[in-house]
């Protein structure tokens, strides 16, 4: 269960962060920085820390969101493609609004708090992170028939 959890936070959390760095790359908003900012955080914020340990402090919530995901999944013997895609929307669904104490606390330059694009930007990705969190786990676990097999 946490091996296939954090499989599938992985590629969700490489997915999501590798769209908003696109994003920021082509737009010049800052989806990207505030994806990975941790600037605000005592101790560790102080740190200027290289982008791909900041990157790994997003990919550690990604893990947890997918061994979170794994569990219920298991727990209430989720199947359907529908309720796997609903379950990983409801454990995605807090990371949206998000977007607005990271905006306020940060320290680095981030999109403004009311710039819609980038809440847009923000919300669509991390839809596609549910997405993609859904699928692995539907990638794997057919991959894990077909071998027993």
């Amino acid at each position: 269960m946490i091996k296939s959890g954090i499989t599938i936070g992985f590629i969700s959390g490489s997915v999501l962060g590798l769209v908003l760095k696109l994003i920021e790359m082509i737009t010049n908003k800052k989806v990207y920085t505030l994806l990975l900012n941790i600037d605000f955080i005592p101790i560790i914020g102080e740190v200027h820390w290289p982008e791909s340990i900041e990157f790994f402090f997003h990919l550690l919530i990604a893990f947890i969101i997918g061994i979170l995901f794994v569990y219920v999944v298991k727990r209430l013997t989720i199947q359907s493609w529908r309720r796997l895609l609903v379950t990983s929307i409801f454990l995605t669904l807090p990371t949206i609004p998000l977007y607005f104490p990271l905006t306020i606390l940060a320290i680095k330059e981030t999109p403004a708090i009311d710039d819609f694009v980038s809440i847009s930007y923000w919300t669509i990705s991390h839809l596609l992170f549910a997405l993609t969190l859904a699928a692995s786990y539907r990638f794997i676990q057919k991959k894990r028939v077909s071998q027993k097999v």
